[in-house]
């Protein structure tokens, strides 16, 4: 790991978004720059998110943190990643549930299915069948492998979450998704009873179902 990398672990640590030893692990196992694009290479570890084409871009590494620690992945668990774009976020979480889980990446943008496929085969969690990524609507989930333990999402949703995510989740787990302008955490306690909280104050691209078209 090199330095630059360390020392925005350590900032995302001392700055408290960076908590449980798990997640520390998998940012230390996992390196942003596997995951951004060459023009970027000298900004991977810069706390910004940055582009990779198609108006999107790889998260802030401070957002996937606060994320990733509000999502509490476990070992073995199913997990549902929409929008996954450069493949990071989708990494941490299979290092997360290891050999014994299964992370699910939707893409609705083909040319970033590819660019995830090429940067997750470098930790080889596409050939042990840990992930799969999707070429899909994000906003209508994945129901072919519903239930999940979890679904996290890396675009912005207008008003709430897809209705999608909410039936496609267990009992008893967790959604962890931006809406406008907040991260919002519900918890499904029961078939049609959720507990919710927000988080304010992020900023996200905006999740794009089928009826929308992205500015390529």
């Amino acid at each position: 790991m090199s330095t630059e990398y360390e020392n925005l672990i350590n900032s995302l640590i001392a700055d408290g978004y960076l908590k449980t030893p798990a997640i520390i692990e998998a940012f230390k196992n996992i390196d942003r720059l596997d995951f951004v694009l060459d023009e970027y290479k000298n900004e991977a570890y810069v706390n910004a998110p940055l582009p990779i084409g198609f108006n999107q871009t790889i998260s802030q590494p401070l957002t996937v943190a606060f994320m990733l620690e509000l999502l509490e992945p476990k070992p073995n668990e199913k997990i549902l990643d929409v929008g996954s774009g450069s493949g990071w976020t989708t990494a941490l979480l299979a290092y997360l549930v290891g050999e014994n889980g299964r992370v699910i990446g939707l893409e609705r943008i083909p040319d970033l299915v590819a660019l995830s496929e090429k940067n997750i085969s470098k930790y080889n969690f596409i050939k042990k069948g840990m992930v799969e990524i999707i070429n899909s609507d994000g906003a209508k989930g994945y129901r072919k492998e519903a239930p999940y333990d979890r679904i996290i999402a890396g675009a912005a949703a207008t008003g709430d979450v897809p209705i999608y995510w909410r039936r496609q989740l267990k009992i008893g787990g967790r959604i962890v998704a931006p809406v406008g302008n907040s991260v919002i955490v519900i918890d499904k306690i029961s078939k049609n009873k959720y507990n919710q909280k927000e988080y304010f104050g992020f900023s996200f691209v905006p999740l794009i179902t089928n009826n929308q078209k992205p500015n390529n």
